[in-house]
């Protein structure tokens, strides 16, 4: 990226990159899935859609449930705000793809906590948050947070056994340059894109067992 892009004060895209390709934080979103696909199994719970269930778990998905906040999603299976505690069923899941949500919840604490209780003994949380990103308020929801590895990490021990989360961020400063810029996957090399550099977190990961 020249120095002139750099420097630019307008983005190439005012939708995280989608028109020009993949967004690079899905690069990396998808990356964590990849890497934890034989946990997305059984009865799946996913927000919005449920690309990310299929993708990864394909017929180990028994059963499929898809989460949004309000009724105009005809997907959805569930009605309700993560972060109200009559949203979710208890001990029904035996996994939950939450991938760039909490951040929209004000209260991630209480989000974090149903989420546990929606899990069976064994089930799985798959999480991922924004690191450094642009902010788009305007796109008809509130945004209220960006997290560090170590904050999520902390965040989802107040609700899971320690022992039982583990956490990865991704990213470095030439993906994270790239991404405020809305730069696309296919227009950085896979070399930058997979360099880690933990001073320039663009997506974290985390995993946690109930």
């Amino acid at each position: 990226m020249s120095l002139g892009r750099v420097t630019s004060a307008q983005p190439l895209s005012q939708n995280w990159g989608y028109d020009r390709g993949t967004p690079i934080d899905r690069h990396y979103i998808e990356d964590f899935l990849n890497q934890h696909a034989s946990d997305v199994r059984g009865h799946v719970l996913e927000v919005q859609e449920d690309d990310y269930s299929r993708r990864f778990g394909g017929s180990k998905v028994t059963q499929q449930d898809i989460l949004n906040v309000d009724a105009s999603n005809p997907q959805a299976t569930i009605i309700g705000d993560l972060a109200d505690p009559a949203t979710l069923p208890t001990a029904r899941f035996d996994c939950v793809i939450l991938t760039q949500t909490l951040h929209l919840v004000y209260d991630m604490p209480g989000a974090v906590e149903n989420v546990r209780r929606s899990l069976k003994p064994g089930g799985v949380l798959l999480v991922t948050t924004p690191g450094i990103t642009p902010v788009q308020p305007d796109k008809g929801y509130h945004w209220y947070w960006s997290l560090t590895e170590e904050a999520l990490g902390r965040l989802l021990e107040g609700s899971f056994d320690p022992k039982s989360v583990t956490t990865h961020s991704y990213g470095n400063l030439s993906s994270a340059t790239a991404f405020l810029h809305a730069a696309a996957v296919q227009e950085i090399s896979k070399r930058k894109l997979n360099r880690f550099d933990p001073r320039y977190p663009v997506v974290i990961g985390a995993r946690a067992v109930a």
